[in-house]
């Protein structure tokens, strides 16, 4: 990922980025914790299929998910988003994140939206998938990123 095209900041170091990749798009959460860069992803995958300032926060679902690797958690965390919003028929626009190491990885997170109406919301891009294309979740220099490749 080489260039980066798109770099909205949200608050003090939290950030998302859309990353370049010939078939695919790939993206970047930064946050001050692991949590905040896990919640920027989500953020940027969603961006991705909708326009997020179309998005009331009116409902919320609930995810629980564990993994041996920080790495396995986020692609789990990304594909169940997808999965609940497609369950539920949401268009998903905040995320809570809460993970503690404990044999392994256990996440807890709460996503807030509204229900999909395709007169309401603009619709971009079908997400089908988070890849391990490109997975990488890491510290550097303070911040926390993670990186992957979306199937869309």
């Amino acid at each position: 990922f080489p260039n980066f095209y798109i770099n909205i900041e949200h608050k003090e170091f939290m950030a998302y980025k859309f990353l370049e990749h010939q078939a695919d798009v790939g993206i970047l959460g930064i946050g001050k914790t692991l949590e905040e860069s896990f919640q920027e992803a989500a953020k940027a995958m969603f961006e991705i299929m909708f326009n997020l300032k179309q998005i009331k926060q009116k409902k919320e679902i609930h995810i629980k998910l564990s993994a041996y690797t920080k790495d396995n958690l986020f692609v789990k965390f990304l594909n169940e988003l997808i999965a609940q919003a497609d369950i539920h028929e949401l268009a998903l626009v905040n995320f809570e994140v809460k993970i503690k190491e404990k044999n392994g990885f256990l996440l807890e997170a709460t996503a807030k939206g509204e229900t999909l109406d395709i007169k309401k919301h603009e619709i971009k891009t079908e997400v089908k998938a988070a890849t391990y294309s490109g997975l990488k979740v890491y510290e550097k220099e303070n911040k926390f990123y993670s990186q992957c490749v979306l199937d869309v």
